[in-house]
């Protein structure tokens, strides 16, 4: 049995059919009014009728016949144009309402996951309370964290983990003003910030994650990678603590690249034996997190990008535009370390580009050249002199020792 979803759908159907030919094919007693002069009461403003009132008409004119203009025998009869236009407005009603659903139901998520954040920060905010009175600090393992997990439990249902109540516990401590809790955060954002001790750090990734949008995982991937650490490396104290305000931000070609970048993702062992273009491969097949790893505002143009001069062709790994800095960025990978070479078809890449690829509004492009290792003396001799902005980076395929890294950033902390 039909159900009613189907039978409209079928409905639907026959009249978008219907709509496609402004000529009805008539025939004596029976004619396609009479096939859809049931969908009358279905859809408001088609007038159909059941009789044939050119029973008696010429045989040639009935078998095509414009019903639009029969007016004499009270048969209004929408034309092809007007049909399709019934049928395109009912589409465009459908699409309006599943529009204003999704819309409520992505606010009704936005303010599920407020009350959850509001209500994780006020137990948050008890636990430490009770410990402020001389109770028992409910550090991981403690009783008071396991009595709160079995009652609660027990009273509310699952939710309330060891975990979960510490990972409460030590958000309250970390944001102890309300104020200072982004609506625009879940609470899965929120337990991978609290894991991070160190709050400038916290403060950094918290920013990064608002200024590009990154999902849960992607703010896992980036304190992981350690991010911040790395950024902070190349700045003075003052520089660190405005990385850790701002997030990172990019105005300059310089803060656009990052020395070393993490290809972990990548998968590849250092064992494994790897050539340039099976390094370039697993970098497409895995460009989301590519993108990710390079930052805000690059956006994929083509790999293997052919320049030719006087009939002799040269191909650039990867290109990407910068939509921040509006210029071209243009990648070569090496599984080597890098040679003066190397820098030299760099700068004759980039120089092409500048004459025949930019346009009105581009600036100058930059050259960035990715390498497994690096000799900083070279680079620093064969750049000499260059206008064009080339750097060279390393890449790692694991990632860093992430104390290592946050040992130097609180050297440079600790500095006058």
């Amino acid at each position: 049995m039909a159900t009613p979803l189907r039978k409209k759908q079928s409905q639907m159907a026959q009249l978008m059919q219907l709509s496609m030919n402004p000529y009805i094919p008539c025939r004596k007693k029976q004619s396609w009014l009479t096939m859809y002069s049931s969908h009358s009461r279905s859809w408001p403003g088609v007038l159909l009728c059941d009789i044939n009132p050119f029973e008696n008409g010429d045989n040639d004119n009935i078998e095509k016949l414009n019903f639009k203009f029969i007016e004499k025998h009270k048969i209004f009869y929408w034309s092809k144009v007007n049909m399709k236009s019934i049928v395109n407005k009912y589409i465009q009603l459908l699409n309006s309402i599943g529009i204003t659903i999704e819309q409520a139901r992505q606010n009704a998520i936005k303010d599920v996951n407020t009350e959850l954040v509001k209500a994780n920060w006020e137990i948050g905010r008890h636990i430490v309370e009770y410990e402020q009175h001389g109770q028992e600090r409910a550090e991981y393992g403690s009783k008071l964290l396991t009595k709160l997990s079995k009652d609660l439990k027990q009273l509310y249902g699952r939710g309330f983990g060891r975990r979960n109540i510490l990972d409460m516990r030590r958000f309250y401590l970390g944001y102890q003003k309300w104020q200072t809790v982004s609506a625009k955060l879940s609470w899965s954002h929120y337990i991978a910030l609290v894991a991070v001790s160190d709050d400038n750090a916290r403060k950094f990734y918290e920013k990064h994650t608002l200024n590009e949008n990154l999902s849960v995982r992607e703010l896992e991937r980036q304190i992981d990678s350690p991010l911040f650490e790395r950024l902070a490396l190349s700045k003075d104290k003052k520089g660190v603590l405005q990385l850790s305000e701002t997030g990172h931000i990019v105005s300059h070609p310089t803060e656009a690249v990052k020395d070393p970048y993490v290809l972990d993702f990548l998968k590849i062992t250092q064992s494994h034996k790897m050539t340039e273009k099976d390094l370039e491969q697993k970098i497409i097949d895995n460009l989301q997190m590519f993108l990710l790893e390079l930052g805000k505002g690059f956006a994929f143009v083509a790999r293997q990008y052919r320049i030719s001069l006087r009939n002799k062709h040269y191909f650039i790994d990867l290109v990407f535009y910068h939509r921040i800095l509006k210029c071209f960025i243009l990648i070569d990978l090496k599984i080597k370390n890098v040679a003066h070479g190397d820098i030299g078809q760099m700068n004759l890449y980039l120089n092409y580009f500048k004459t025949e690829e930019n346009v009105e509004g581009d600036n100058e492009p930059i050259g960035i050249i990715l390498s497994a290792e690096k000799d900083e003396v070279l680079v620093e001799f064969a750049t000499g002199g260059i206008s064009n902005k080339i750097f060279v980076s390393k890449y790692q395929l694991y990632l860093p020792d992430k104390k290592q890294l946050q040992r130097k950033v609180k050297a440079i902390m600790d500095s006058k």
